[in-house]
């Protein structure tokens, strides 16, 4: 596996030899014509831009050649220089001297030294004839026989990679069925075939997600200036740190999430963070303090937005959510404070007191938990009073092929992401007591209700009939699930087996039904419906009893 230091030289030789191409062209352009401005504004730019990157990445040597370049061709710019006589030759040599120093960056053999070079750029720059070798003429053996030579990488669109991981995603497919039928038929060298093709398709699948990689720090980087923005409107200190940059994701997982950050952020200063005033009030220093973070956690990346505000008052939540009709007085009082926070994310719910281009205008953190749901993600919020919020985001390392549990209820399979699934149990009758009509059972000092799936997919637009412990039989398979830190226990037929299934998204009119959140081809051939466990969780809720 390369190391972060050798992909970002990759990335820095890409770039730098596509830099040298287009110098080259451009230069050529320019002695044709001296005075085509295009070709002379992207020369400026080109330099400007290989010298940032080269001293970036610790290649001073480029970076100096390309400054005294861009100095010349900025004094060309302003007519202090015209592009002709000696000044001809001395900046070809130094567009070829920045070639050869580039692939030098990979080799061995060490580069000719620039001094020659930069001792006539700066004789240009002070208006003074270069020192001009003999065999300087575009003429010399070393000029004809030049070799061309293209990178190493190459950049692909998006949407093409997409398609190969769609590919990939009906060959996993089509490989889980190939391997059930070699079992099922006992011919040794069609069980070894197919065994060959399950090791070669997973190999594939890694390699695809794996090109589709991009480092969250692509994202985080663009927050500075936000930071800065959002702070001066909301008259604010506020001090940006970051972390984790070079973690990994799926570039299409951090497209989605962008808007949702950008939310988070905001949401951080104009929420979170007091004033000046209010903090040295607090014993608070007056700058405040905004964290992005990014870390693994098993398959999954985390990404956190910490600051060390005010924190989430629960009681103010509480009695706003008891004025809005999301839940009784009397129901309001038995909720602990996880499940307070929850109504956070309920649509148009927010905690502002006045409408500013910040906050206040009805979208809330609703829009963040639809964008992260319909990734299969989760979002967290912890906090304390009077020290900040944490805003964690639970992001599967990719969307194309996702870990499931499957399970069977009335002869048929369905699938429920890991990324939702707390945990499975089976329970005896005696474990489950019914409150309020509903089942519970005691789990690890959690009180967490329970439900029939059967019963639950049936209740079409009718509550909930009242359980009644009587009709459960024997041993109760049940599956944990968790939303929105609300955890609901789901009675099924039977646990068959977890593996990674290619969600496909449901066709018409089944695509209406919204407890499904698509569909998969298991190895059998059979089509096995995946639970939409946040639309599930908000049935549960509406229909309760």
């Amino acid at each position: 596996m390369k190391s972060r230091e050798e992909e970002y030289r990759e990335i820095f030789m890409a770039e730098a030899l596509e830099y040298y191409d287009a110098m080259s062209r451009h230069i050529s352009e320019l002695e044709k014509d001296p005075a085509d401005e295009k070709a002379l504004n992207e020369l400026f730019r080109l330099m400007h831009n290989l010298k940032a990157n080269a001293r970036a990445m610790g290649f001073n040597d480029i970076g100096e050649v390309a400054h005294r370049m861009e100095t010349i061709f900025g004094l060309i710019r302003s007519k202090e220089r015209t592009f002709s006589g000696s000044l001809v030759p001395v900046l070809f040599t130094g567009v070829d001297t920045i070639g050869n120093m580039i692939r030098g960056v990979d080799q061995d053999e060490p580069v000719a030294n620039p001094e020659m070079l930069l001792h006539n750029l700066d004789l240009l720059v002070e208006g003074q004839e270069p020192i001009l070798e003999e065999d300087s003429d575009r003429n010399s053996d070393e000029d004809t026989s030049r070799k061309l030579e293209l990178s190493d990488l190459v950049y692909i669109q998006i949407k093409k990679l997409d398609h190969l991981l769609n590919l990939v995603g009906e060959l996993i497919i089509d490989r889980d069925r190939i391997l059930t039928l070699s079992q099922e038929i006992g011919n040794p060298a069609l069980q070894a075939a197919a065994s060959h093709l399950f090791r070669i398709a997973d190999d594939l699948q890694y390699s695809v997600m794996d090109a589709r990689l991009v480092n969250v720090g692509s994202l985080f980087n663009k927050f500075p200036r936000v930071v800065r923005d959002v702070a001066v409107a909301e008259k604010k200190e506020v001090e940006l740190i970051i972390n984790g940059q070079d973690i990994q994701i799926d570039r299409n997982i951090l497209q989605i999430i962008t808007d949702a950050l950008l939310h988070l952020v905001r949401n951080a200063i104009g929420h979170g963070l007091e004033t000046p005033e209010e903090r040295r009030r607090a014993g608070k220093r007056e700058q405040g303090n905004l964290t992005l973070s990014a870390q693994t956690e098993r398959d999954d990346v985390l990404i956190q937005v910490i600051d060390d505000g005010k924190g989430i008052d629960v009681e103010q939540v509480r009695r706003k959510a008891v004025e809005r009709g999301l839940v009784s007085a009397e129901v309001s009082r038995s909720l602990d404070a996880h499940a307070v926070r929850a109504f956070l994310f309920e649509p148009g719910f927010s905690m502002a007191k006045e409408v500013t281009d910040i906050s206040g205008r009805g979208v809330g953190l609703d829009v963040v938990k639809l964008a992260i749901d319909s990734l299969g993600g989760q979002l967290r919020v912890d906090s304390i009073l009077g020290q900040g919020t944490t805003f964690t985001l639970v992001l599967p390392t990719s969307i194309a092929v996702k870990g499931a549990l499957l399970f069977e209820l009335e002869e048929r399979s369905y699938a429920i992401p890991l990324m939702h699934t707390d945990s499975v149990v089976s329970l005896q009758p005696k474990q489950l007591h019914v409150v309020g009509g509903i089942l519970m059972a005691r789990l690890l000092g959690e009180n967490i209700p329970i439900v029939d799936l059967r019963k639950l997919l049936h209740s079409n637009d009718g509550p909930l009939v009242p359980a009644v412990k009587s009709e459960l039989e024997g041993r109760q398979d049940i599956i944990i699930v968790n939303y929105n830190n609300r955890k609901l226990g789901l009675i099924v037929d039977r646990f068959l087996r977890q593996q990674d299934i290619v969600i496909k998204p449901m066709s018409k009119p089944l695509d209406m039904i919204d407890l499904f959140g698509g569909v998969t081809l298991l190895g059998s051939g059979q089509v096995c419906l995946v639970i939409d466990v946040p639309a599930l969780t908000r049935l549960f809720l509406a229909r309760r009893p």
